[in-house]
């Protein structure tokens, strides 16, 4: 897939709105948990299912949509990915009660990991070599702008006008991504030689899986601190309600500052960089947990937390090295295995609550879990190593 550099920043925004819509879909939602529970006359932990069914709905999609679709040419795809997650957006807006509204959620998750593994993969041939790296970091961007502007304000309308109106409006700007990748995106022809068998080939390569271990660890240190701010900033630093949108922009603004930063660092060093980010994922929630107590001092380091969270950017370009013919495949299991992290890091930091350690728990949970993510890539290290293995350039996947 070629193009020139007009088309190659248009296409790559509309890859990153579609991105957009999908950070705004899934972090909104957990803001808007109790609109909806009210409009559908459930309990809170009811519709809590609702939330679960998109995360089951995405590490089930991932893989499954990107063998099913190894045939298909990324541009093809793609539409039809982010078509489905329009329709079922809006299908949530509609849905008559909890059940309805829950498997709606399930249909949404399913294209988000099969459409952000692939988008990255399309912006990443669209640049030169050297700027690889970059084009996945943009697509990125769409996500954490997200968390900055999009889900507060949707936060905001759903408040104002109804839980209803942010899934209208995310399936609208679904559509328009659809329509700009349409019009935009350059035109490639299906791999004569894919087949769902050729992408199953990734689930043998013990490169893919020891990247896939880094994210679906290391990352649920981030999450386990996360999770939980809010009501930390509440209960253990009596943080003033408007206090908590701010925190919640802060993490936004640091993801959006570290995915600059992560581009660069992938584009060293793919291992390398991931490295970097990890230290910083275990250093942060220990800093975290001495600051526990003043709520502006917690602001300022979830922002710093945020800006480790580009980790998604070496890792994809470390499975972009390693897959072989299974990119498609590879690229949506990154994702997937980051949404793991998303269940991980809070059950953990969960337990430690329950069993009375306090607040102060969740950081050295996020701690423990970024240095056991951080161990694995010290493993994924030592498989290069290994006699027949090739070691890569510095701007290879090391």
């Amino acid at each position: 897939m070629t193009a020139d550099p007009r088309q190659a920043k248009l296409t790559i925004l509309s890859l990153a709105i579609g991105a957009f819509a999908i950070g705004v879909s899934e972090f909104a939602a957990m803001g808007l948990l109790p609109y909806f529970a009210t409009g559908l006359d459930v309990t809170e932990p009811v519709a809590g299912y609702a939330i679960s069914g998109y995360a089951l709905g995405v590490v089930i999609g991932a893989p499954v949509l990107a063998v099913l679709g190894a045939r298909l040419s990324r541009k093809t795809f793609l539409t039809m990915l982010i078509g489905a997650f329009a329709l079922a957006n809006l299908l949530g807006a509609i849905a008559p009660d909890i059940a309805t509204f829950t498997g709606a959620r399930v249909l949404a998750g399913l294209p988000h990991g099969a459409y952000l593994g692939i988008a990255m993969l399309v912006a990443a041939d669209l640049l030169p070599k050297g700027q690889r790296a970059a084009g996945v970091a943009k697509v990125m961007l769409g996500l954490t702008i997200a968390n900055v502007v999009g889900v507060p304000t949707a936060g905001a309308i759903g408040q104002t006008f109804g839980w209803r109106w942010c899934f209208v409006i995310v399936g609208a700007l679904a559509l328009l991504s659809l329509t700009m990748i349409s019009r935009f995106a350059p035109a490639d022809a299906p791999d004569s030689d894919a087949s769902p068998l050729r992408e199953l080939g990734a689930l043998r390569n013990r490169a893919v899986w020891l990247t896939l271990m880094v994210g679906a660890v290391g990352f649920g240190g981030i999450f386990a601190v996360y999770s939980y701010l809010s009501a930390a900033m509440i209960e253990a630093a009596a943080a003033p309600e408007w206090s908590i949108p701010m925190a919640l922009s802060a993490f936004g603004v640091g993801t959006t500052i570290g995915n600059v930063v992560a581009g660069r660092l992938a584009s060293w060093s793919r291992l390398g960089g991931a490295f970097v980010l990890l230290c910083g994922m275990v250093v942060v929630p220990v800093i975290y947990t001495m600051v526990l107590g003043s709520w502006p001092a917690m602001i300022a380091v979830v922002l710093l937390l945020g800006m480790t969270a580009g980790l998604v950017i070496p890792l994809q370009m470390r499975l972009m090295d390693v897959a072989g013919d299974a990119q498609s495949l590879a690229a949506a299991l990154n994702h997937a295995a980051f949404n793991l992290a998303n269940a991980l890091g809070p059950y953990m930091a969960g337990l430690a609550l329950a069993a009375g350690y306090g607040w102060a728990s969740t950081g050295w949970v996020g701690a423990g879990l970024a240095a056991a993510g951080a161990a694995a890539l010290g493993v994924a290290w030592l498989d290069t190593r290994r006699p027949g293995k090739s070691v890569p350039a510095a701007s290879g996947s090391c």
